[in-house]
């Protein structure tokens, strides 16, 4: 009933211009519901290519197969033409520029590829126009060339979308297009266009009259006027729409689909309304959750991480409730990285400062995962980690060289300590520091008494041993070689306990040089006992000169010796011989005198 209730009145010229063959092709089916009109422009240059025509046909075929206004059924319509010309058995591989439009007669639908055109007229104006697919097109369109100069560009006929092309073929479709009485439909070939611009086609149908032959004549005449050198194929297509399909009962239709539309609006409504309750409670525990989230990050910044773990939880809570998994994991990353540093800073409350240092290096490799939130917090806390540790290695140093006696460097090391105690505010680690130093300082004190004393000691020992080797050095000048090897002795043992080796050497050399004295003297000795006793012989033997000789000898060396007794000893032996002898010379003299 479509068609019958209505008037749409086509009329076409399609001529071979100045070519030998004409390889346009225009055709249409008017169904009962449905109508539709293709026109092609075939692109291949022998003479008796049929592009255009096998393109039109199966157009046509696949319409009558399925007839739709859908833009689905466009498409299948118009790939079953570019399918049917890539297989068509050809000595050149055939191609197309096809416009294909499609109407229940009271909307209309275009799908096209290439540079074939279309301009739908309503009330003398120009409603509806298609766009070449070519890059001529978008040149001008760039470039904002006029039309005329865009009819001779010569990139025009460079097509990026055509009839045939096979693979990656993208054809143009239309919206649907509400028609009305009155509305007049032109489908034109490029031998239309090159030569005749839009504006001579528009001052044409502003002036038709009722029949399509009349316009069509009209534009031929315009067309043969310009007496173009070369003249390409060219087909016009008029379509005067004088009277749109009515549905009777629209009425009732529209009544049932405002009843429907009504129902599906109150659904609609009630749907939105627990949608938007849902989505209100969403964003609600959403808000919840983001600010729980951002109260965290904010203690976090802070450094009170008991409460950022708290907060963090509840977010963590709300998250796993929402299941959105890009919150759940990053909250579980900072709350990762609170946990670490709240136990990190446990160790660092109890001076546990090694812990407490390979906890804040977990929590730095935690925050990387966290935006770096905590970076500042734990290097400041493993810088002043760093700073305790080393007062504690300073104090340990001082103790160790207290211990070894060098208490000027111990005393270093301890300021030391002190001093970056002070600078960290470490109270803990400055109180030690300054109880070291205290103790160190009563250490020394004891230490220089006890070496004062021990000096004092010393300085006895060595004047009791400078005494006892001047003793010696006296009885060596007497030659009391026994008193002073004694005294000698006894000097040597003091100097070797006080460590003076140097004059234990020294009193040891006067110790040997006495000895050797003595020994010498006892060789002496015996050699005067020696001489006593010969003198005894000879004056037992009545020879008293020759004993007083030996007596003579003997009191030399005793005297030599420093032996006094023995020297008056031997005096006395001698003047007892001078007697004998001075009684014999007499006795002697008597004889003489006698004889």
């Amino acid at each position: 009933m479509r068609k019958q209730n209505s008037t749409f009145q086509s009329a076409f010229i399609s001529e071979a211009g100045s070519e030998l063959e004409n390889n346009d092709y225009f055709a249409f089916v008017e169904l009962e519901d449905y109508a539709c009109y293709v026109v092609a422009d075939g692109l291949n240059d022998l003479p008796d290519a049929q592009s255009a025509r096998i393109a039109i046909e199966t157009v046509l075929l696949a319409f009558q197969e399925h007839p739709s206004l859908k833009k689905s059924a466009l498409l299948s319509y118009i790939k079953a033409a570019d399918q049917e010309l890539c297989k068509a058995d050809s000595k050149e591989h055939l191609k197309a520029s096809v416009m294909v439009v499609v109407t229940d007669y009271e909307k209309l639908r275009y799908a096209y590829a290439g540079n074939t055109r279309l301009r739908l007229y309503r009330d003398g104006r120009v409603k509806e126009q298609s766009s070449d697919m070519s890059l001529g097109s978008d040149i001008g369109r760039e470039e904002k060339l006029p039309e005329d100069v865009l009819s001779r560009h010569e990139e025009r006929n460079n097509l990026y979308a055509y009839v045939g092309q096979g693979r990656g073929f993208n054809p143009a479709v239309s919206g649907k297009i509400k028609l009305e009485n009155g509305d007049i439909l032109s489908l034109y070939t490029r031998g239309i266009w090159e030569n005749l611009d839009s504006g001579e086609l528009d001052d044409v149908f502003s002036e038709a009259k009722d029949e399509p032959r009349e316009s069509l004549n009209d534009i031929e005449d315009l067309l043969l006027s310009k007496q173009p050198g070369t003249l390409e194929n060219y087909t016009f297509v008029a379509i005067f729409i004088d009277k749109v399909f009515s549905d009777p009962d629209r009425k009732k239709k529209r009544k049932k689909v405002i009843i429907i539309c009504l129902v599906a609006a109150l659904i609609l409504l009630v749907a939105v309304l627990a949608v938007w309750i849902v989505r209100m409670l969403h964003r609600q525990l959403v808000e919840d959750m983001s600010r729980k989230y951002s109260d965290a990050i904010e203690y976090i910044q802070d450094n009170n991480f008991i409460r950022a773990q708290e907060e963090a939880e509840k977010a963590l809570a709300v998250a796993e409730k929402l299941r959105d998994r890009k919150y759940i994991q990053e909250i579980s990353d900072y709350l990762k990285l609170i946990e670490a540093l709240n136990s990190a800073d446990s160790y660092y409350a109890d001076g546990k400062y090694q812990d407490a240092q390979a906890g804040y290096v977990t929590a730095k490799e935690r925050s990387r995962y966290a935006d770096h939130v905590a970076d500042a917090y734990i290097d400041q806390r493993l810088e002043d980690i760093v700073a305790y540790l080393s007062v504690y290695d300073y104090i340990q140093l001082g103790d160790t060289l207290r211990e070894q006696g060098d208490y000027d460097r111990a005393e270093e090391k301890y300021l030391q300590a002190k001093q970056l105690a002070t600078s960290v505010y470490f109270e803990e680690g400055r109180n030690e520091a300054m109880a070291a130093l205290e103790e160190l300082y009563s250490s020394r004190q004891e230490a220089e008494e006890a070496m004062n004393q021990q000096a004092a000691e010393t300085a006895a020992e060595t004047v009791s041993a400078a005494q006892l080797a001047a003793e010696g050095d006296k009885a060596f000048a007497e030659g009391d070689y026994g008193s002073a090897n004694v005294y000698y002795a006894m000097a040597i043992e003091k100097y070797q306990g006080l460590g003076d080796d140097a004059h234990a050497e020294l009193i040891q050399s006067k110790l040997d040089a006495c000895t050797e004295k003595a020994e010498e003297n006892k060789k002496k000795e015996q050699q005067a006992e020696e001489y006593v006793n010969a003198g005894n012989e000879q004056t037992a033997a009545g020879n008293f000169m020759e004993a007083k000789k030996q007596y003579l000898f003997a009191k030399n060396i005793y005297r030599e010796l420093g032996m006094d007794d023995k020297v008056r000893e031997m005096d006395g032996l001698i003047a007892v011989l001078d007697v004998e002898i001075e009684q014999r010379g007499k006795a002697q003299e008597e004889q003489e005198v006698q004889q």
